[in-house]
């Protein structure tokens, strides 16, 4: 994605973690609203079909599957491991907390019980003219519950090294110094530049390779990117 043109909020984490979350915007939400609209008079149709035969106990049971169609569905499917109904899965998008973690249960609670607020004064008027305003797209239960719906993105993996040249250690390494340096480099993408070079200086008084110059994480990486056969 072009971060000139997509909507960007970088979060990091206690542990430095640097996380990338892409706000979706109002036409694929509204897509997935629809989708999900759907699903919902499906299932209501359904159980109304089945219900009707029983007299007034039938009415008073589909009376409880309309309330819990209606305020359940969104929060069972978001504290689901995908954290998304049927229409954002389909739309590829999920809801986390506006931070880039996992949502909470307290921030789902808020999040679809603001809804009432969304809908005024009339078909969500409130929500639309809030996302509309706002470059993130967080509508009113976004911005109470502290929640974002963003694009799904897969967290880059460890097994790969960042971009660069190699650096011949100095001093024969230890197979447990080899592990170490290779872990952190695996690691290092996924962490702010900050926190990397926090971490790389606390754990290694001293890189075996390169200049005085040369940042503590980028000797790192060179070590490792060496110790796997580059040479270049």
């Amino acid at each position: 994605m072009n971060s000139s043109i997509d909507t960007l909020i970088t979060a990091e984490t206690p542990e430095g973690i640097a996380i990338s979350v892409y706000p979706a915007g109002f036409a694929v939400r509204a897509t997935a609203f629809l989708i999900d609209a759907l699903v919902r008079a499906g299932i209501v149709l359904v159980c109304g079909t089945t219900l009707a035969r029983g007299g007034k106990f039938g009415i008073g049971m589909l009376l409880i599957v309309v309330f819990a169609v209606n305020w359940l569905y969104s929060m069972v499917f978001e504290l689901l491991p995908a954290a998304a109904t049927p229409g954002k899965r389909i739309m590829g998008l999920q809801v986390l907390m506006a931070n880039g973690l996992p949502i909470t249960p307290a921030g789902c609670l808020i999040r679809n019980l603001l809804r009432a607020a969304d809908f005024l004064p009339l078909m969500y008027a409130g929500g639309i003219i809030c996302m509309l305003l706002r470059p993130d797209a967080r509508r009113l239960g976004d911005l109470a519950g502290g929640t974002v719906v963003a694009y799904r993105r897969e967290p880059p993996g460890a097994g790969s090294f960042p971009a660069g040249g190699a650096t011949q250690p100095s001093v024969l390494l230890s197979h447990r110094q080899q592990t170490a340096i290779t872990g952190f480099a695996w690691r290092v993408a996924r962490m702010t530049p900050e926190r990397a070079e926090e971490i790389a200086v606390l754990g290694f008084t001293a890189a075996p390779g390169g200049g005085p110059e040369t940042s503590m994480t980028a000797r790192l990486v060179g070590i490792a990117r060496w110790l796997h056969g580059q040479r270049s």
